[in-house]
């Protein structure tokens, strides 16, 4: 799995998501781009193409698409229509652009990069530790900055009095309600 990200004006959203298809049928893979507002982290994509793909093996997908099906569980909702508001919109905003499949990553990477300006994400921190950055120290333009606890607590229906009670990371709340999902069906 390659991540990237970016500020992203996108003006034409079914141009820009056939874009994505376009590259991604070149180089045999799967690209969905997210809002970066409710990635929680690494493990919450990880976590939802595991369980995306696991699905579909076992002919439980709600999406024929395989990135329409990711994008469910990483907003962990079975409704496609509550879950695009996780994904990308048309104006101007912070992106996370996930790339997964048996083909050649590293050439839709470059495309992207080339044609969006994305720019590689070694290791996406988690929403926590972005907010936690000093504001004096370098971080230059990282996308991740500009995301939000209470964006993702909100989106994901996690209450104070549930952060009260677990040790638990905000990632790894994120990531239950994710695997949540499979129980719900």
């Amino acid at each position: 799995m390659e991540l990237l990200e970016g500020r992203l004006r996108v003006d034409d959203l079914d141009s820009f998501i056939a874009d994505l298809g376009e590259i991604g049928e070149t180089h045999d893979v799967t690209i969905q781009a997210f809002d970066a507002r409710y990635v929680a982290g690494r493990r919450h994509l990880e976590r939802a193409v595991a369980l995306a793909d696991r699905a579909t093996e076992r002919g439980e997908n709600v999406a024929r698409d395989r990135a329409v099906e990711i994008l469910l569980y990483a907003a962990g909702r079975r409704q496609i229509d509550r879950a695009l508001e996780m994904g990308v919109d048309e104006g101007e905003s912070d992106v996370i652009v996930l790339i997964d499949g048996q083909g050649d990553e590293r050439a839709a990477r470059t495309d992207l990069e080339d044609r969006f300006g994305l720019e590689s994400v070694s290791a996406l921190e988690t929403v926590e530790e972005v907010v936690d950055v000093d504001v004096d120290t370098d971080v230059g333009e990282d996308v991740n900055v500009d995301r939000d606890l209470d964006t993702v607590r909100s989106f994901f229906e996690i209450s104070d009095v549930e952060r009260v009670a677990t040790t638990a990371s905000l990632e790894d709340l994120v990531c239950e309600r994710v695997a949540l999902l499979e129980v719900e069906k």
